[in-house]
């Protein structure tokens, strides 16, 4: 049975290479073993930096520059294999092997854990985290939901001393959140290991922690205390900060049932899937309303990301058709999936699941400029038009900083912002408000909202209520997964 881990930060902070500012400093921390920390902060404040910190990943001095330091039970992270086990904010980047079972069972093996014991932890990780498939399934076809249980059961497996946890139910469906609240519990109940969560959904977690840390923007920490105290003490000021604090609501209109009976997309008798002769969801007979928000819901595996993908025109359909509003048509076609890119680029636009995926430049403000000058703008509007997007989505600051140093809340703004560059018709997002504090989900919701206000039709992925809440004029569920 492994033991908790200590944990001590002592004037800890780290500026990456390349940037003037530091991502955070002046951290100083004691987590004695088997405390349950939440860790809390406004988007960009450090709160995934501290964490690979404490996972001893943040490399040299080539990679950046450190000050203070960091221990764990005494030693350098990066000297404690095994105690430390970390579920980062992409599950894409824990993914290790192509089978499911194989992927689980990695980390095992890499400890020399005995060969008998490993089938049993990796059976009992994946039943924890309500991962049910087959251990041959390749890890390519799983959803993003179920790539992040699949990451959470690899490190459960290993037993850790020290579990960090960086948004650990972004992308899940409420049954999903259920699984791994309870498998963090279980494992709490079991071992008694000590945990440092990152999370924005605070209502989720917050019975379960014995301690909130705060992190202030720039460095240093705005509260540490338990929760009770720390969400009525600092409640205005954490709301304020853009921490979002349970009980409190967003003040944004709520999206009424979209009356509009004209169509900018419309689908009829649908197949669709990432690979041909593998259908996720077939006779999908759906439109999308012109001016309007519409989104599309349904449990992790049951094709939403897919579908958003071939509304955009990004996948071909396997049976059926969609089909544009003749308006919208590129050279007569009003088949999505047959236009050139750049016909796309006016007419629909996309933002992935995983916003490095369209990242192209080495700063924001040139990201920002792609699209317009892919359009032949005049060099003084692609100006207005960046400058104007990043001061909207508070990414002002960071205009000369390589879009792959943002923390996950940025990251996804910057992705939202690059499709609105261009001012498609259609805006399709993949769980648009993911990694976001208050603050910058209130922008970027209220930003939508403008753009549907505009005439714009946008579809938005999502699991978050609230963006069902305030963008759900019209709605697409998809049924359980096959």
């Amino acid at each position: 049975m492994p033991h908790p881990a200590r944990v001590d930060v002592e004037g800890w902070g780290w500026r990456y290479a390349g940037r003037k500012l530091p991502a955070t400093r002046e951290i100083d921390l004691v987590i004695e073993p088997g405390e349950r920390v939440l860790l809390l902060g406004a988007s960009g404040a450090g709160k995934s930096t501290l964490l690979a910190g404490l996972a001893g990943l943040l490399g040299g001095s080539d990679e950046g520059e450190q000050t203070g330091r960091i221990l764990v039970d005494g030693g350098a992270p990066e000297g404690q294999r095994g105690r430390i086990g970390l579920v980062l904010q992409d599950p894409e980047a824990g993914i290790v092997l192509s089978k499911v079972g194989d992927d689980v069972a990695f980390g095992c093996e890499n400890l020399g854990v005995p060969a008998s014991d490993i089938p049993h932890r990796v059976a009992h990780a994946l039943a924890s985290v309500g991962l049910t498939v087959p251990l041959d399934r390749p890890t390519k076809a799983l959803s993003g939901g179920q790539k992040q249980r699949l990451a959470l059961a690899g490190v459960l497996a290993m037993h850790p001393g020290l579990l960090l946890l960086d948004e650990p139910t972004a992308n899940l469906d409420p049954d999903g959140v259920d699984d791994v609240r309870a498998a963090v519990e279980g494992v709490i109940a079991r071992e008694g290991t000590t945990l440092v969560l990152i999370e924005h959904r605070t209502a989720v977690w917050a019975d379960l922690m014995t301690r909130v840390v705060v992190l202030a923007p720039g460095g240093g920490l705005i509260a540490d205390g338990p929760p009770d105290r720390v969400f009525a003490e600092y409640g205005d000021a954490l709301a304020a900060a853009g921490v979002w604090v349970p009980g409190r609501p967003v003040e944004l209109p709520v999206a009424a049932p979209s009356s509009n009976p004209d169509a900018v997309l419309t689908a009829e008798t649908l197949a669709i899937g990432r690979e041909k002769g593998t259908v996720v969801a077939s006779d999908l007979n759906l439109i999308v309303p012109t001016g309007a928000g519409t989104v599309v819901t349904g449990p992790n595996g049951a094709g939403k990301s897919t579908l958003a993908l071939t509304l955009a025109g990004l996948l071909p359909e396997l049976r059926g058709e969609v089909t544009a509003a003749a308006g919208l048509a590129a050279r007569g076609i009003r088949r999505p999936s047959r236009w050139r890119s750049t016909e796309l680029l006016t007419r629909i636009g996309t933002v992935f699941q995983e916003p490095e995926h369209q990242f192209l430049a080495s700063t924001l403000r040139d990201e920002l400029a792609v699209g317009p000058r892919a359009l032949r703008m005049p060099a003084a509007q692609v100006e207005q038009i960046v400058d104007e997007l990043l001061e909207r989505l508070d990414l002002a600051p960071l205009a000369l900083a390589n879009p792959f140093t943002l923390s996950g809340g940025q990251k996804r703004r910057l992705s939202v912002a690059t499709v609105l560059a261009a001012s498609p018709e259609v805006i399709v997002l993949d769980e648009p408000t993911f990694g976001q504090d208050r603050r910058g989900w209130t922008e970027l919701v209220a930003l939508l909202q403008r753009e549907i206000a505009r005439g714009r039709a946008v579809v938005a992925v999502t699991h978050d209520a609230d963006v069902v809440r305030h963008l759900g004029q019209h709605r697409i569920r998809l049924g359980e997964a096959a």
